[in-house]
């Protein structure tokens, strides 16, 4: 029989979060239960509530969002195995695939066909659709439950579960190392992760930002230089210098001044979500054999990677935790940019109603 959770959930595109109860399966044999510790806020979690992308995922209400989720195994089937009740887990943006298409079968369950997202997604076991994380529990299949690294904060840990494997990924497919030049263009959720991670795989990092204020503290999160994007003879001085450019931003911004600041068969890659599509020259690309791309999270396998990777470097985002009543306030100060550098709910607060 189905249990009743705590959440909290939209009821429209216009209400603000509030307490709800929803209903969580009973564990199937491969099924993992999680008591839910923490929550990391995604910009794509205001997006979905907000609907403001209808015209690609219209949002199924009640909507709770959440997909950066750490906590501990309450209950396994019987079938499950590598989770055992106590272990710390975590849950990423999927919550289902079909396992048998050739993106499952290369790891990049993320395409699959039949991929289910772990919120706003057709729930096959209760019908209607998936709930996330603003939750106090969830229950998934073993293939979507990941192992968190013991000596990680579970709330610093939270976000690695999107923002982390979001800028993992294609520094991995851009072989990012020692002797490699990258860019990391915007120092939000996103962006200081990839500074983080960029660094630790031994590359000389530059973060580029708009606000001269930011040169401080990304000098701390591992940028060896930092330059403001709209002093033109701070760009110029690295034209044609990177290996690889990781664009983090989803405003409107010129993407031909990085293209130029590539070297000979560099990469520019997106994972960033622009509103409005942006202008891009096809000399920028051509003169130079120059690519642009984009990049969607990871696959689980490349996910726990990316948690492993986090643990040997001690590696976890840098949070601000807040309680579950806070939520609408904290989305009001995401779309002005006033964290530092993601929000993570403290799911005890729950309790509180």
């Amino acid at each position: 029989m189905p249990t009743n959770a705590r959440a909290f959930a939209a009821a429209s595109a216009t209400s603000p979060l509030a307490a709800a109860s929803i209903q969580r399966r009973d564990p199937t044999p491969t099924d993992v239960a999680i008591d839910i510790l923490y929550c990391g806020i995604c910009h794509s979690d205001l997006h979905t509530v907000r609907n403001e992308w209808a015209s690609v995922m219209p949002t199924m209400y009640p909507c709770v969002p959440g997909h950066e989720i750490i906590g501990r195994v309450s209950r396994v089937g019987p079938n499950v195995k590598g989770f055992k009740p106590g272990d710390l887990a975590g849950v990423g943006c999927l919550v289902d695939s079909d396992g048998s298409c050739p993106c499952c079968k290369d790891h990049l369950e993320q395409f699959c066909p039949a991929a289910v997202f772990t919120y706003n997604g057709a729930d096959k076991h209760l019908g209607g659709h998936t709930y996330g994380g603003y939750s106090d529990s969830i229950v998934v299949d073993q293939r979507f439950a990941l192992r968190i690294p013991k000596n990680l904060d579970p709330a610093g840990a939270a976000p690695l579960l999107c923002a982390g494997i979001t800028t993992y990924s294609p520094l991995r497919r851009a072989a990012v190392g020692k002797g490699k030049k990258v860019g990391v263009v915007g120092l939000g959720g996103l962006g200081h992760m990839g500074v983080k991670l960029a660094r630790a795989m031994g590359a000389h990092v530059v973060a580029f930002t708009t606000s001269p204020s930011k040169k401080e503290d990304a000098l701390r999160l591992g940028a060896h230089e930092v330059v403001v994007s709209r002093d033109a003879n701070q760009m110029q001085a690295h034209a044609g210098s990177f290996d690889f450019i990781l664009d983090t931003v989803s405003a409107d911004h010129d993407l031909n001044a990085y293209l130029g600041l590539l070297r000979l068969s560099g990469n520019l890659t997106l994972v960033g979500a622009p509103e409005k599509p942006l202008p891009v020259s096809s000399f920028a690309l051509l003169f130079g054999n120059k690519s642009l791309s984009g990049s969607l999270i990871g696959g689980l396998k490349q996910t726990q990677e990316m948690l492993d990777f986090c643990g040997q470097h001690n590696i976890t985002s840098d949070v601000e935790i807040i309680p579950i009543q806070k939520v609408n306030e904290a989305y009001e100060r995401l779309l002005r940019s006033d964290v530092k550098y993601r929000f993570c709910i403290d799911m005890a607060s729950l309790k509180n109603g």
